[in-house]
């Protein structure tokens, strides 16, 4: 999986936060799996321990992750990430409608448009 987008405009530390924060949601790391140690992630990437260090403080400040003293960072357990990200993405979309609605399109326009937009992308379930 790539970690790291030279091209993106964010910072280091938030797109290797963001890769992780996704295989969590996703199911990918399980709760109490261990995260790879800061080292060995910042040898792997090629960066800075620091910036491994930020990234994964800022995951555990959002509550993705815990620190066992001596032992290492872990994934977090908790049911309530996914109902979170969910609620974000709603509020998210909902402020697309709403701009869209402010300049004269309407919400059945958006659906049958972004219904067509996904079935040229995604082809037996899968996205392309």
């Amino acid at each position: 999986m790539k970690i790291i987008d030279y091209q993106d405009s964010r910072p280091i530390y938030e797109q290797i936060a963001e890769s992780f924060k996704m295989q969590i949601l996703k199911g990918i790391l399980q709760a109490d799996d261990q995260m790879p140690s800061v080292r060995s992630l910042a040898m792997e990437l090629s960066t800075n321990p620091n910036t491994v260090q930020k990234a994964y403080t800022e995951l555990e400040r959002e509550g993705f992750i815990y620190t066992v003293k001596g032992r290492g960072n872990f994934v977090k357990g908790d049911a309530l990430l996914k109902d979170n990200k969910k609620v974000e993405l709603i509020q998210e979309i909902a402020g697309l409608f709403k701009e869209a609605e402010e300049i004269g399109i309407t919400f059945d326009e958006i659906i049958s448009d972004v219904k067509m937009y996904l079935s040229g992308m995604i082809k037996g379930g899968e996205a392309t």
